[in-house]
């Protein structure tokens, strides 16, 4: 089977046809966002980097008990790419996957993935109710309350930052940046605070 080099329409495509819940949509919309920071800061290939963040929880909302296993078998179906496949289901490393992130990319996703789901929601519960006048360090304040967005894995984040060599502060800046560059369509732009 010949394999293809998929767009970004392509890719949104697929995560619609997969994912209906709009929260689920705007985390996709985020780590892609987020990627797309992150390849631009590393001069890496922004639209591939985006990509993989677009789709990396696919199967997410049809396929929760099978995370990333059902995203690597539709991908193949759809003849993607070995190394996107690869990237997609790495995120999933120690969770769901014995696949270790090991690119410069593998591993900025697996960092930022569950990252962007704590800036989010230190933004929401902000009196603006927005991420456009969010500094790293309120992101901190947060982090250190484990009864704040319980669910978010804080060790998975610091793996990564290990991983990536980089200091935490700066990672969660640049999360920050880039999710802001969408906030828009995060509903992160203050919109919240005075419906």
């Amino acid at each position: 089977m010949t394999t293809i080099k998929p767009t970004r329409e392509q890719a949104f495509e697929l995560l619609k046809q997969y994912n209906e819940t709009p929260s689920l949509v705007k985390h996709g919309l985020a780590v892609e966002a987020t990627m797309r920071h992150f390849a631009k800061h590393f001069n890496e290939d922004e639209e591939l980097w985006g990509i993989i963040g677009l789709i990396h929880d696919l199967d997410y909302e049809k396929y929760p008990d099978e995370h990333c296993k059902m995203t690597e078998q539709i991908l193949r179906e759809h003849s993607w790419p070995e190394d996107y496949i690869r990237a997609v289901i790495s995120h999933g490393w120690g969770i769901c996957t014995d696949v270790k992130p090991e690119s410069l990319m593998e591993k900025t996703l697996y960092t930022i993935d569950e990252l962007t789901g704590l800036v989010t929601t230190s933004a929401l519960v902000r009196p603006t109710k927005s991420i456009l006048d969010m500094k790293a360090k309120s992101v901190r304040k947060k982090w250190k309350d484990k009864r704040f967005a319980a669910k978010i894995d804080r060790s998975i984040i610091d793996r990564g930052a290990e991983m990536l060599g980089m200091e935490m502060s700066e990672i969660i800046t640049l999360t920050i940046e880039g999710m802001a560059q969408i906030a828009d369509q995060l509903e992160l732009d203050g919109r919240l605070a005075n419906p």
